[in-house]
């Protein structure tokens, strides 16, 4: 517990919110490698996830894929780069990249292969061009499922932005690392507790983001039905009743 509150004692101290290595100026480094990583990765996979759902093909190879990049590991991925490239932001970058393609993969083609095939069919029967399903239909009904891999992929990727200080002088990592190196543990512990505190700040705005992103007649007819229960037929008489007044 007295770590803990050393920890807490390190972050609180102004010395450690001005200057070149503060705290502020940390904390936009892992914003900025964070973002950088996501938007790359995002245009990587999204629009791939959206093609496998839409269409259907591919899905077992994407499973596959998405398999073997998560069983990779970020530390061993990042030195191989680090030793390829060299010191800098790229190798980083680039382990990050791989590391989030999966979850931002599983759920594009999730969100796309949860819309009902009915309702598809009924969008082409109504004279819809493939380019509109995807847009107006597929899309929007499977946002919350994409929004969800999006979110999984930024938290892996704030949490992991931590080891682009093993490469380069960047982020909060640098904190962790700095503290291990000369035994400093509320340096070491400070670090970490703002990592997971960006953590949970984004993570709570992407929670409010998935519920936001839900259609609004797929809003009213859940909760129509969490008021009224399921709907069917009395096998009697032909009436549509509710779970509730069923007898």
């Amino acid at each position: 517990m007295n770590v803990i509150l050393d920890g807490i004692a390190w972050i609180l101290d102004p010395v450690h919110w001005s200057g070149a290595v503060s705290i502020p100026q940390r904390l936009w480094e892992h914003i900025r490698v964070s973002a950088a990583v996501l938007a790359i990765a995002s245009a990587i996979a999204l629009p791939l996830g959206a093609l496998i759902g839409h269409t259907g093909r591919g899905r077992e190879l994407a499973v596959m894929v998405s398999g073997g990049l998560r069983a990779l590991p970020t530390l061993g991925v990042l030195t191989l780069f680090g030793i390829w490239i060299g010191i800098g932001l790229a190798a980083p970058v680039i382990s990050l990249v791989i590391l989030a393609i999966p979850p931002l993969l599983a759920g594009a083609y999730a969100g796309f292969e949860s819309v009902d095939r009915r309702t598809i069919d009924a969008a082409r029967a109504m004279g819809m061009r493939e380019a509109q399903i995807v847009a107006k239909v597929e899309a929007p009904l499977g946002m919350p499922l994409i929004v969800g891999g999006i979110r999984s992929a930024t938290l892996q990727i704030i949490a992991t932005a931590t080891l682009a200080a093993y490469i380069a002088d960047d982020g909060l990592g640098r904190f962790i690392f700095e503290g291990l190196k000369t035994r400093d543990y509320p340096e070491m512990l400070g670090g970490s507790i703002l990592v997971i505190a960006l953590a949970l700040v984004v993570d709570g705005c992407f929670a409010i983001a998935q519920r936001l992103v839900v259609p609004a007649g797929v809003r009213a007819t859940r909760s129509r039905e969490h008021r009224t229960g399921p709907v069917r037929l009395r096998a009697d008489m032909g009436q549509p009743v509710t779970e509730g007044n069923h007898r």
